[in-house]
């Protein structure tokens, strides 16, 4: 299977074209990302010596509840800006401040998303390494129709995505991949619980307003100390906040490739019964003059 990139490409590029030319070019550009995310790259006040880098995530204020804001000083600090109007976090780059070695800090910017995704996942990370039981759920309406739901208790977090399947087909292919999981848990005895449940939510949503229906499904993970600490954490967080994407970009995968099979299979059942068609005989037959006809 494939797992998604975790950055974004065409801000990495676009960065690296600017900051790699001798001469200050001007850039003035927008990019949609997963979960209506947008991303702009432009001058700062049409000065083409420095660059801005914004980004506009509709749960993000939800992320601030959780450490969003401070996380981001953390990583980027020094470059941090007034957030451009519409925008929830803006970078700014001064071409004649840079280091030498400027790919490091584009593949950190090409990370912004991901970044502002992570804040929720360390503070609750850090509540199972202090042993201690989170008094909230974090509830972070990530899509217009979907939520993640985390919690931490002494001993395990909990990660809960609610995720709504627009045709049947892709809730039946979803449970295979889901079973998929739980194979691959005996096969490792180090990899997290996962669970699935359709149409209601899993227990730990018992009395909240979680959303029920025949096109609803939830998966459920649930993450040990091993999963969290220090060393594994980064790894973590860069997997579990793509899942969503990750689960119905494969299950769209498997259908193309089912379409792909049947149309190929039908071209096959055309060629079998194109030869089965009967041959139809010819009679040559002379008439008393000597003239020749033909006869079925």
């Amino acid at each position: 299977m494939i797992l998604l990139e975790i950055n974004n490409n065409i801000v990495e590029e676009a960065l690296r074209s600017r900051l790699s030319s001798p001469k200050p070019e001007a850039i003035d550009i927008k990019v949609a990302d997963f979960d209506g995310c947008i991303f702009h790259v432009g001058n700062k006040d049409g000065d083409k010596s420095k660059i801005i880098v914004s980004i506009s995530l509709k749960f993000y204020k939800q992320l601030q509840q959780h450490g969003a804001d401070e996380l981001i000083k953390q990583i980027y600090g020094e470059f941090l800006t007034q957030p451009e109007p519409g925008f929830d976090v803006t970078l700014l780059l001064d071409l004649d401040k840079l280091p030498e070695d400027k790919e490091p800090l584009i593949k950190k910017i090409g990370l912004l998303k991901r970044n502002c995704f992570a804040s929720v996942f360390e503070r609750y990370f850090n509540f199972l390494e202090k042993e201690e039981e989170s008094k909230e759920t974090a509830v972070i309406h990530y899509r217009e129709d979907e939520t993640m739901y985390v919690e931490a208790k002494a001993d395990r977090v909990t990660i809960i995505f609610s995720t709504v399947f627009k045709d049947d087909d892709d809730v039946i292919i979803g449970k295979v991949f889901m079973q998929e999981f739980k194979e691959g848990r005996r096969a490792s005895q180090t990899a997290p619980q996962v669970l699935f449940s359709h149409k209601e939510p899993p227990r730990e949503l018992e009395g909240t307003d979680a959303a029920r229906g025949d096109n609803i499904g939830y998966i459920t993970f649930v993450l040990e100390k091993r999963h969290t600490n220090l060393k594994a954490r980064e790894n973590t967080i860069n997997l579990i906040h793509t899942f969503r994407n990750y689960l119905h970009y494969h299950i769209k995968c498997s259908k193309a490739y089912l379409h792909s099979r049947m149309r190929a299979k039908t071209t096959d059942f055309i060629k079998v019964l194109n030869r089965a068609r009967p041959e139809v005989k010819t009679v040559e037959k002379k008439t008393i003059t000597g003239r020749t006809f033909t006869r079925q």
